[in-house]
């Protein structure tokens, strides 16, 4: 026999008057709770197992306590182990305060995470409860309590259990719920140096080059740099050609070149090469050169090691050792590559003179200037050593010390762990610091003693006997 049509069993403004009281008795009633969405990263393929998740969002909502007396589950347990919480809450929720403020946010994520199920409040979510500053895990969500009264549904109840971290990625911005897992999952400590190394220059000497580049005219007109043409050396080995860069300069509006520098002295000259500026947008500079075919000096130099660090406004000293006895001591300049930060160029004011091949001369470089490191590792994000390819992830960064605190050591690498001496880099805030030593051990949980376990365990058994349990 069909219902009475005469006896409504709910009309639509009876469950909107009800939904309405419900949401006004949470609002007066309720604790406002933070809803932490749990985002899958990566998740196989084949039994759909979540290798990675990540809570990055956080949505305020207010919720009733059930558990109004105090938090339920099993309490506080002693076990082997050490101390177990078992803590649980169950909260209530709006059904439509959930579907209209939090469910769109959630299904319009994007490709980014996946997220499934954004309509409702999902197991594995996250709940920041603010009275006890502590994060639960919703392990059940009750959606038939009340029983369809009125012929709807109107609240959520979530069954909440402590949460266990276990190295997942928290970064709500919320500084009161990131800070506590700061320190929390096996940290091990990267203690950091400069990435920047020092360049190395081998100088070589000979005979029949250019002792000196007299400019006697400047010219005008120069508004981008000349080109600087010498004669060949009559040896035919073209590592004996002499060649040279102008600097320009600019006074009064004059554009002009400055002076003439060496790279390469040449070798095998015996009369005085000759020297043309050209340019398509400047005239008049002249310039001549004197050769000494007599003595050696450095002709030219080889960068064996470009090093890294340099910055282009601030050029590192060279300079090159003295002949032994009657001479000269040659002169340069380095050049730095903004790009790379290394030496791009060695460029000779004079060549010097009164060198021997029994006393080879040598040169030295400036250490570079940012040798301290650069840039500031950001929390939570991915570091990279160069070197062997091992990934981490950042809990904190002292930028005085040096010292970097990691988790999730070997995340998308193959090799063992970090390799003292190779660059480690942010991939967000592309920090750039060289690694002096690393800690595989965690130094910071005050439950991590398996070395103390160890050692006073062989204390107690000495299994280099035969019989390490009796005296037979």
């Amino acid at each position: 026999m069909a219902l009475n049509p005469f006896f409504l069993q709910g009309s639509p403004s009876e469950q909107r008057l009800v939904q309405s009281l419900i949401n006004e008795h949470l609002q007066i009633f309720g604790v406002e709770i933070t809803y932490i969405p749990r985002m899958f990263v990566n998740k196989k393929t084949i039994i759909e197992e979540i290798q990675s998740s990540r809570f990055d969002d956080n949505y305020s909502i207010e919720a009733y306590v059930n558990t109004y007396e105090g938090y339920s589950g099993a309490g506080d347990i002693l076990t082997k182990f050490g101390m177990s919480l078992r803590d649980e809450v169950t909260l209530t929720i709006s059904k439509e305060r959930f579907e209209d403020f939090i469910g769109p946010f959630l299904g319009s994520a994007g490709d980014a995470y996946e997220v499934e199920l954004s309509s409702r409040p999902r197991e594995g979510d996250l709940i920041y409860f603010p009275l006890g500053q502590r994060l639960f895990e919703v392990k059940f969500v009750e959606h038939e309590q009340p029983f369809y009264q009125l012929g709807k549904l109107y609240a959520y109840e979530l069954k909440c259990e402590l949460f266990e971290y276990e190295d997942e990625v928290i970064d709500t911005s919320i500084a009161e719920i990131d800070t506590q897992v700061e320190e929390e999952g096996f940290i091990t400590t990267l203690n950091l140096i400069g990435v920047g190394n020092t360049a190395n220059i081998t100088p070589f000497i000979g005979t029949g080059y250019i002792q000196e580049i007299t400019l006697t005219n400047d010219g005008s007109g120069y508004t981008s740099v000349p080109t600087v043409a010498i004669t060949t050396s009559p040896s035919g080995n073209p590592l004996h050609n002499a060649s040279a860069v102008a600097i320009t300069t600019v006074k009064s509006g004059v554009y002009s070149v400055k002076e003439i520098l060496i790279t390469n002295a040449g070798t095998g000259y015996t009369v005085a090469p000759t020297i043309s500026i050209i340019s398509s947008q400047g005239a008049g500079a002249v310039a001549t050169c004197a050769i000494n075919t007599s003595n050696y000096g450095i002709v030219r130099t080889v960068i064996n090691d470009a090093g890294t660090g340099y910055s282009p406004s601030f050029i590192p000293i060279l300079t090159f050792t003295g002949p032994v006895g009657v001479g000269s001591t040659a002169l340069g300049i380095v050049r730095v590559s903004a790009s790379t930060q290394g030496i791009s160029s060695v460029l000779l004011s004079s060549p010097g003179y009164g060198y021997s091949a029994a006393a080879v001369p040598t040169a030295t470089v400036g250490p570079p200037t940012i040798i301290t490191g650069v840039g500031t590792f950001a929390f939570n994000e991915i570091i990279t050593g160069e070197t062997s390819n091992t990934k981490a992830r950042v809990k904190s960064w002292d930028t005085d010390t040096r010292v970097l605190k990691i988790s999730f050591v070997g995340i998308g690498s193959t090799t063992a762990g970090f390799i003292p001496g190779e660059v480690l880099v942010g991939t967000i805030s592309s920090a750039r610091y060289t690694i002096n030593s690393y800690d595989h051990d965690d130094i910071y949980d005050k439950y991590a003693q398996n070395n103390e376990i160890e050692e006073a365990a062989d204390d107690l058994l000495d299994f280099s006997e035969s019989n390490p349990f009796g005296n037979y």
